[in-house]
């Protein structure tokens, strides 16, 4: 069995609600393997009044769910565009070492593996085209660069998102912080109370919607 999470966006005291369900897992690392457990995650979901959901990773077994996937978007970053979850990776600063601007170049998984597998001590920060951004809250700067990858397509997710309600199967939230379906829940939460704008330009102003009231 496997607990995860589904969110919806629009709640009134913060952006997004979040409802886990507990599921028979399959496991295995085949898309296959992964496309079972989204159907087992949303039927779970349904069971309890949650329709209209939207898998947004590499698994989704939509076009739409791939193409939100945060490996497959970029952000202008001064006069290049680069992989989102490079700049992610090439922004943080550890106690002994960072940012490492060069990732952005990379592909995503190079980006990480590149992280992963060295040992700068813990993460202090994160640090972009000059400008410090803190660790708490712990999974906004992930968000807030994913939202900014999405205010350019605006128009486009207004005319073929109809869902109500977002997962990512790969998100574990006992193991990781980040979570692209989240990040999308918050984006249409903010282009629904008309903020998007408002929180793409400024972190601070982001960071502070995140918070509960």
């Amino acid at each position: 069995m496997a607990v995860r999470p589904v969110f919806i966006p629009g709640c009134d005291a913060t952006l997004v609600q979040e409802h886990s369900f507990e599921f028979a897992w399959t496991p295995g690392f085949s898309t296959v393997q992964k496309q079972k457990n989204i159907t087992a995650l949303h039927r779970e979901a349904k069971r309890h009044g949650i329709s209209r959901i939207l898998e947004i990773s590499s698994k989704s077994d939509k076009e739409i769910g791939r193409r939100l996937s945060a490996f497959g978007l970029k952000l202008r970053i001064g006069t290049g565009k680069f992989p989102l979850e490079s700049i992610y990776q090439g922004s943080k600063v550890f106690e002994e070492g960072g940012p490492f601007t060069h990732l952005f170049a990379l592909q995503p998984r190079e980006s990480k593996r590149y992280i992963r597998t060295q040992d700068f001590g813990n993460l202090i920060k994160f640090q972009l085209e000059e400008k410090i951004y803190p660790l708490s809250p712990k999974n906004a700067f992930y968000d807030w660069l994913y939202i900014r990858s999405l205010e350019e397509h605006s128009d486009w997710i207004g005319r073929n998102v109809k869902y109500d309600a977002f997962t990512d199967i790969e998100f574990n939230p006992s193991k990781q912080v980040n979570c692209q379906a989240r990040a999308f829940a918050e984006y249409l939460s903010l282009l629904e109370k008309e903020k998007l704008k408002e929180a793409a330009d400024d972190f601070d102003c982001f960071a502070e919607m995140l918070r509960p009231i």
